[in-house]
């Protein structure tokens, strides 16, 4: 069993996470990133070199240093700092079960307490104005094609980034019913059913390659049939969508994880059930999918109070509208 630290930190990373818990690349890199940010902050505490750590000089007090010293030296947001917070629980949580010396150490940091912060604003594109940015893309070009595709499966499968990049040519079915095998969080495998226009897009891509594409090979490709990185992903939703941002109390950037928003909120004003909808985007938890939910709703009240009468239509006046108290309106209205 592993008792340095360096020992300790290897065995964390390459068998901890990548065997026991199964997170995919992505994943280990931002716990890779957390370590290696607390570990050059020990070391400036310590004043010693990285590779003379000890378990001993990993302390509470200095977890609650190191969590302080991103949001006032770094500047980082509440929601960067649980989030460092988190990768170093699971860290310390792996040293309790294997040096029990750590053990008191290792329950003060399971203690501290995640920062309190509100939700995210999440942004979405209205139904015209995805219809209007699909129809205005380019239908000539060199990868006219392959953009217009990629933008219409990003909306059709609500597809986390990497999870598009990594589709591959078998993970296809064009056959009705159509559909597509997502491979998602936590090593975790999803099918998405695929629209027709979209189906349709894919064979003309697939098609514009030759008949002899491999399964194995990506189905979205930057050249020579290299797959294209989120990255990629990102500056070709960047270089067609960025006319659809807007600016304003709460600026809205187009991006491809929009996308996700704008199915996951035009499913809910499909009237899809909202565990289908859990289902079709990989959520682990219900309540991340509830957060749709919680927003069309809001538009809905918005629009309601829009359409109602500036003049008084009744003795109660406009502050006490009949409908605000009608339990089986709202209830109804919650329905839809």
């Amino acid at each position: 069993m592993p008792s340095t630290l360096g020992q300790l930190v290897q065995s964390f990373f390459a068998d901890h996470l990548a065997v026991q818990k199964g997170l995919r690349l992505g994943s280990v890199r931002s716990y890779r990133d957390t370590m290696r940010l607390f570990l050059c902050f020990v070391t400036e505490q310590t004043r010693q070199p990285i590779a003379r750590l000890s378990l001993q000089d990993l302390t509470f007090d200095r977890v609650l240093g190191f969590l302080k010293h991103l949001e006032q030296d770094r500047g980082n947001h509440a929601r960067t700092r649980n989030q460092r917070r988190a990768a170093l629980n699971t860290f310390f949580t792996y040293l309790a079960l294997r040096v029990p010396e750590m053990l008191a150490t290792c329950q003060q940091v399971a203690a501290i307490p995640v920062k309190r912060t509100p939700p995210p604003t999440t942004h979405y594109l209205e139904e015209a104005e995805i219809t209007a940015l699909l129809r205005l893309l380019p239908r000539h070009g060199r990868h006219a094609i392959r953009d217009r595709t990629l933008l219409l499966f990003l909306y059709n499968t609500g597809a986390r980034v990497q999870e598009a990049a990594d589709v591959r040519v078998e993970h296809l079915g064009l056959e009705p019913p159509a559909k597509v095998h997502l491979h998602g969080k936590g090593d975790k495998w999803r099918i998405c059913p695929l629209w027709n226009e979209t189906v349709k897009h894919l064979g003309q891509l697939l098609a514009e390659r030759g008949p002899s594409v491999a399964p194995i090979e990506p189905v979205f490709c930057a050249h020579r049939n290299v797959a294209l990185t989120r990255f990629g992903i990102y500056k070709i939703v960047r270089r067609h969508a960025a006319g659809w941002d807007t600016t304003g109390a709460e600026p809205r950037r187009v991006t491809p994880h929009l996308f996700r928003h704008t199915a996951a909120v035009h499913l809910l004003e499909s009237g899809v059930e909202v565990n289908v909808i859990r289902g079709w985007l990989g959520h682990v938890s219900l309540d991340t999918t509830n957060r749709y939910a919680e927003l069309t709703l809001r538009a809905k009240a918005a629009a309601l109070r829009a359409c109602e009468p500036a003049c008084a239509i009744s003795a109660g006046g406009r502050n006490n509208a009949v409908w605000k108290h009608d339990r089986a309106l709202l209830d109804w209205l919650n329905a839809l």
